[in-house]
């Protein structure tokens, strides 16, 4: 397919407006089914394939989500480098709803997910850093530039759900990390498995129970649908600027990795 750029995301960010859509595909891979058809389009020449990580309808949970199969199933099509916009919450007051957030690490909090490619032998990756320098930083650069609020370090702390943290969790939470979410574990790490770069452009919606207001879905996709332009608009500006060339170590992270 020669589609070397994919995005897991939200069914709000792909629209006829952004790609232009050439053709929906559905992928068989050994772990079963990926959440939704992948849909290739086309943007200034750029091939993008797509999959919204919730299913075509948000029918799919978090922990319900088949990580592997979605991102097998881009590596299958050629795909070297992942894009993944996605809500979080706030942990910290001067991280602001709306604003976007391209963490450099994360803390593992889930509980029963499936988190490895390799059951069958020993591969130990190193997710030291475990996001794509490369793609970090011009995201960043590229946000900077279209004056979009965002913040180029962040520790996200991935939990469970499908329920949101209790009060005590959350102020918990706040000691360690900066956002908080439920899909970019082991959505990140199994990229890395394949060698894959990927990026996380995490959009805040909420400052979470520990600012005493609870959270729920409502609020969360009323941000989400407010400020869903700026990720379109950061998509316009960056994808062309991808180049093809792999410099980072993305590209051998299982260098070294094998027993």
């Amino acid at each position: 397919m020669n589609v070397r750029i994919g995005i897991i995301g939200g069914s709000g960010v792909y629209d006829p407006e952004l790609f232009e859509k050439i053709e929906s595909i559905r992928v068989r891979t050994p772990y079963g089914y990926p959440s939704s058809s992948v849909e290739i389009g086309e943007f200034k020449g750029t091939k993008i394939a797509f999959i919204p990580r919730h299913g075509r309808k948000h029918e799919l949970p978090p922990h319900m989500v088949n990580y592997k199969a979605n991102v097998w199933a881009l590596k299958e099509l050629g795909v070297e480098r992942i894009i993944s916009p996605c809500a979080v919450g706030s942990l910290k007051e001067n991280y602001m709803p709306g604003d976007i957030v391209i963490p450099d690490q994360f803390i593992d909090f889930t509980k029963k997910r499936d988190y490895t490619f390799y059951n069958e032998k020993t591969v130990h990756i190193s997710t030291a850093d475990p996001f794509c320098p490369e793609l970090s930083e011009m995201f960043y650069g590229e946000a900077l530039s279209l004056k979009i609020k965002s913040h180029n370090k962040g520790t996200y702390i991935c939990i469970e759900g499908p329920r949101f943290s209790t009060r005590a969790e959350s102020k918990m939470f706040r000691d360690h990390a900066d956002i908080i979410g439920m899909t970019l574990v082991p959505e990140c790490q199994l990229a890395r498995e394949l060698e894959m770069c990927y990026v996380s452009l995490a959009m805040i919606t909420d400052y979470d129970v520990w600012a005493e207001k609870p959270v729920d879905i409502k609020v969360v996709m009323e941000t989400m649908e407010e400020n869903i332009e700026n990720i379109k608009a950061l998509l316009k500006a960056a994808i062309p600027k991808i180049r093809k060339e792999r410099k980072c170590s993305c590209k051998e992270a299982l260098k070294n990795a094998e027993v």
